[in-house]
């Protein structure tokens, strides 16, 4: 990066223009897939990028700004999206890479954070959709990719910006007190969900996700069922025996009408479907 951008605006306008950064297995995943053509279909290729954060918001972005003119609806289905502009044209306009293993050679503490960032972002995007199957949500997809995008901003931040992200972890391991937006506040200038919210509107990311940070929203099922697999991601990310699991389960229960006991096996167990 030439020069490092010092505010949110200036940040948006290079998030604007940057090449964003995919997985590595991504990138390996989908080379696989193109070069056997026996394989290529916009099924098998969206069910790469949707496990890939990155990936998604990359594809999702060149949409929004390759958009027809007579196209008036949201576009969040990624095997959708793909049928629109063709297995080609993705290809050539949306390649894999730079691959972030690699930007972040030389910030490998940054990449660690990175990737335990997009697997939580996984695991909550699986319970959701999850969940939104069995609560017969009738865009189970825009689910999906919602809770796959929670922490987008995040992840972009630890690609682009690992210095000032390791900066906030470090003042926050030193006092557990501190709150997120306050140290982010005094590193960057600006917040993470400033930050996310700006780029979910610019970029026309799911509505879901601007409901997300709208307080008005928060007792509607979509946004509880994305806010609990979010939470629920969490909490487990270093096992089963956080305090705050019984709560989730209650409140998991609350919401699809099931026992906590019964909420308990079945999150345990992982979801069993093929998400795309």
């Amino acid at each position: 990066m030439p020069q490092q951008p010092k505010s949110l605006a200036a940040w948006l306008a290079f998030l604007r223009q940057a090449d964003i950064p995919v997985l590595k297995r991504t990138t390996r995943e989908l080379e696989r897939l193109h070069a056997d053509e026996s394989l290529l279909d916009a099924r098998s290729i969206a069910h790469v990028v949707t496990d890939d954060p990155l990936m998604t918001v990359k594809l999702l972005r060149y949409m929004q700004t390759h958009k027809h003119r007579n196209q008036t609806y949201e576009l969040v289905d990624v095997k959708e999206a793909l049928l629109m502009m063709g297995l080609d044209t993705f290809f050539r306009e949306v390649p894999a890479t730079p691959i972030s293993e690699q930007m972040l050679h030389g910030h490998l503490e940054a990449l660690v954070h990175l990737l335990h960032t997009v697997r939580r972002a996984q695991r909550a995007a699986h319970y959701a959709y999850d969940w939104a199957l069995r609560l017969h949500d009738l865009h189970a997809e825009e689910v999906h990719v919602s809770t796959l995008l929670t922490h987008v901003a995040e992840m972009l931040m630890w690609c682009f910006n690992p210095a000032q992200m390791l900066e906030i972890h470090k003042r926050q391991e030193a006092d557990k007190t501190l709150r997120s937006a306050d140290v982010q506040k005094q590193v960057l200038g600006f917040t993470g969900l400033e930050l996310q919210r700006q780029l979910t509107a610019e970029w026309q990311l799911p509505a879901l996700l601007m409901n997300l940070m709208d307080p008005a929203q928060a007792h509607t099922v979509r946004v509880r069922n994305v806010m609990l697999a979010v939470d629920l991601a969490r909490h487990s990310a270093q096992g089963w025996d956080d305090a705050a699991l019984p709560d989730d389960y209650r409140e998991i229960g609350n919401l699809l009408r099931m026992e906590p006991d019964k909420v308990m096996a079945l999150v345990k167990a992982g979801p069993a479907y093929d998400q795309v």
